[in-house]
């Protein structure tokens, strides 16, 4: 398995039952910030996406169980992140979509 296998799995998530939408404000682009979620996500066993938004904020949406969800909302807001992390502004959904392991935009 290479370097970037571990972002990018092929292999089908099992249905979503929940989806974490959260935007982060702070010190979170230029810094690894989307990689480190990545990172996170991955091995929680989330699908879903982090993505640098225009206003400075990193977009983060991910989609698994509600507890893993929940367990991500927790690191994003652990203070032991790349960057750092002032505010999380986080919901939970019903899943919209689906996504194949999780990515970088």
């Amino acid at each position: 398995m290479g370097f970037f296998s571990y972002f990018t799995d092929k292999t089908a998530p099992e249905p979503a039952e929940a989806q974490l939408t959260a935007y982060v404000s702070g010190r979170v682009q230029g810094v690894g910030f989307r990689w480190w979620c990545a990172g996170t996500a991955k091995p929680m066993g989330l699908s879903g996406y982090a993505e640098n938004l225009d206003d400075g904020r990193v977009k983060v949406i991910a989609q698994g169980t509600r507890a893993s969800c929940e367990h991500l909302l927790d690191a994003l807001n652990s203070g032991d992140t790349a960057g750092h992390v002032d505010f999380v502004d986080a919901t939970f959904s019903d899943p919209q979509g689906t996504f194949k392991g999780f990515g970088i935009r």
